[in-house]
């Protein structure tokens, strides 16, 4: 075990950055601009009429707030967008269907809670466009109501016009139109753009972040990257200082859509035409005044402000540029996302991060949301039931699992026997054994195989389990949200989380109950009996939901374990006496 934390370590903080990660240049970090400036430009001359090289971090200035900053909101029945006229974008958007954090103080209280909100305190808005003073001036748009949308409008001295349409729709969705207009008399050069996609941060006081991240589709999968704070940090072996980095950077002219996320909430920017790049870059956040993360003595937190860039390209006059642009701004709910993706032929349903084994957690979510509507019952039931199902459906193979570990166990007599016969020659007692294995008709992985056949199943459950939106606030029994972990009180600062408890303790008594390998050493098996003890500190802070589904699905296979025969007493191998592996081949007489 020791030999591999220590491979695990290796791998990830020396083997993977060195031999297979893709190399890309990491620029100085920009001294002038102050981590707390709220919006910022690019001023880059020499970016009016030629594409920045990759690995350049264009100059960055202030947009101005010499002028009053005007702020214009529209309510639909999902979501409040509040735009800002400080680079002619959303500011905020507040998803008023959702509060901010659920906790058990919350849950029962009548008064208004803090609604979930993205993109808020970042530098930049959405579809805020940066490219220097040629492209920006000073940054600051007009608003304008127009109908069911905003327009955010700006006439600079060169002549170019820049014209942002964003109309609301439905499913969280809002469709934007950019247009560039040359009303000058002569051409115009178009520096390289940065159209920001929005930052990616933590949700409340409470979110350590360890879900938040970027992903981006390059029109034929989804990429991902959700350890954008250890990224950042840059730290040998995951836990000694290195040289922080300054941007992430990825992409080759195949950018679809770029969606920056928290563990439940997503912004995705759909693009009309593929994008050069994407890049992120690590802003520091305020620190929240209520939750965990409050407290002066935790590290900052980190936002992730990501934008897609375009090549530089002329006007002529009396020309016009226009890109369209689908914003979804919401929860990453699977039924949502999935209208959204037959609807622009995009998979923006990859969004959701199921990963490798999304087929069974896409199947599992729609079987558990199909049980919570027809059958009118809370999650926690709808999981109980799912992991019934589960069991019911491996049960022919668990069972098979189960009877070659009990014949396996009926045999330790013979093998400890066989052992002990040939201690000094370890290869022919290893020859012996599978000849003894042949002889009683037993395949030593038949226990194993059942188990490995079921494990996507189990991998696609724990992902969909672990994103799905519709157990954030789900409550059962003492949990109330299955989507983080079921803590019913602090003994001096240390949560009591009661299902993560029970799991171990059903885990360790079904270590008790399931026959060990013949011939293991005592010692060994002892601790093979406690070892799920090993396993608290990393699974303690669970959701209660995946705790729920762990707890349930030990306690049927101990079940199951318990009703399923042992190999009848006829069937029992021979002694060591009589067994052809135990017993020497005899000489022939001369």
């Amino acid at each position: 075990m020791v030999a591999c934390i220590g491979f695990l370590f290796l791998w990830q903080g020396v083997l993977v950055p060195k031999y297979f990660m893709e190399k890309r240049p990491v620029s100085p970090v920009n001294t002038s601009v102050a981590p707390t400036t709220p919006y910022r430009g690019t001023t880059n001359a020499a970016a009016t009429s030629a594409t920045v090289a990759p690995g350049t971090i264009l100059a960055r200035s202030d947009i101005s707030t010499n002028a009053t900053e005007q702020l214009l909101t529209i309510t639909n029945e999902n979501a409040r967008y509040i735009f800002t006229s400080r680079g002619g974008g959303l500011k905020e958007i507040e998803l008023v269907k959702f509060p901010e954090t659920i906790t058990r103080i919350h849950k029962d209280s009548t008064n208004t809670l803090k609604v979930a909100t993205l993109n808020t305190h970042a530098h930049l808005p959405v579809l805020g466009i940066l490219g220097g003073e040629m492209l920006l001036g000073d940054g600051v748009f007009t608003l304008a109501a127009i109908a069911n949308g905003v327009r955010a409008e700006k006439a600079l001295p060169s002549g170019l016009r820049v014209v942002k349409d964003f109309i609301m729709g439905t499913n969280y969705l809002v469709h934007a139109k950019v247009r560039f207009e040359n009303t000058s008399t002569g051409t115009l050069a178009l520096p390289m753009q940065e159209w920001v996609v929005g930052t990616a941060m933590p949700m409340g006081g409470d979110d350590d972040g360890s879900a938040v991240g970027i992903m981006w589709y390059d029109g034929a999968k989804a990429k991902t990257h959700e350890t954008l704070t250890s990224y950042f940090d840059n730290k040998t072996l995951g836990c000694f200082p290195g040289t922080p980095k300054t941007e992430y950077r990825d992409g080759a002219s195949n950018i679809i859509w770029t969606a920056t996320h928290n563990q439940f909430f997503a912004s995705i920017v759909m693009l009309d035409a593929p994008a050069e790049q994407i890049v992120s870059r690590a802003i520091e956040l305020p620190r929240p005044t209520e939750g965990k993360f409050s407290a002066t003595n935790n590290p900052a937190r980190k936002g992730f402000e990501t934008t897609v860039h375009y090549p530089s390209t002329t006007l002529e006059t009396g020309k016009t540029i226009e890109r369209n642009v689908n914003l979804f701004i919401g929860p990453k709910e699977y039924k949502t996302l999935a209208s959204i993706a037959d609807r622009y032929n995009n998979n923006s349903d990859q969004a959701m991060g199921f990963g490798f084994f999304g087929f069974f957690s896409k199947a599992l979510l729609l079987v558990m949301n199909w049980l919570h509507s027809a059958l009118s019952v809370s999650y926690g039931w709808a999981i109980i039931v799912i992991t019934v199902l589960l069991k019911i459906i491996f049960w022919p193979l668990t069972a098979a699992s189960t009877r070659a570990s009990q014949k396996m166990a009926a045999l330790a007599p013979q093998i400890t026997a066989l052992k002990e016969k040939y201690k000094d020659d370890p290869a022919k007692f290893s020859a012996k054994q599978m000849e003894f294995y042949k002889e009683n008709k037993i395949n030593p992985v038949a226990g194993c195989l059942p188990m490995l056949v079921q494990l996507p199943v189990f991998f696609g459950f724990f992902t969909m389990l672990r994103t799905a939106i519709e157990l954030r606030g789900a409550s059962f029994l003492w949990a109330v949200d299955l989507s983080k972990s079921d803590t019913i009180f602090f003994v001096s600062g240390f949560p009591i989380n009661p299902l993560p408890l029970l799991y171990i303790s059903t885990a360790i008594w079904q270590t008790h109950v399931t026959p060990m390998s013949p011939g293991m050493d005592p010692a060994q098996a002892k601790m093979m009996r406690w070892m799920p003890l090993m396993f608290l500190v990393i699974l303690y802070n669970f959701s209660s939901g995946l705790a729920l589904y762990m707890t349930v699905n030990n306690l049927l296979t101990i079940l199951q374990t318990k009703m399923t025969k042992a190999p009848a007493a006829g069937v029992i191998p021979p002694s060591p006496l009589t067994s052809s592996a135990l017993t020497p081949v005899s000489k022939k007489k001369k």
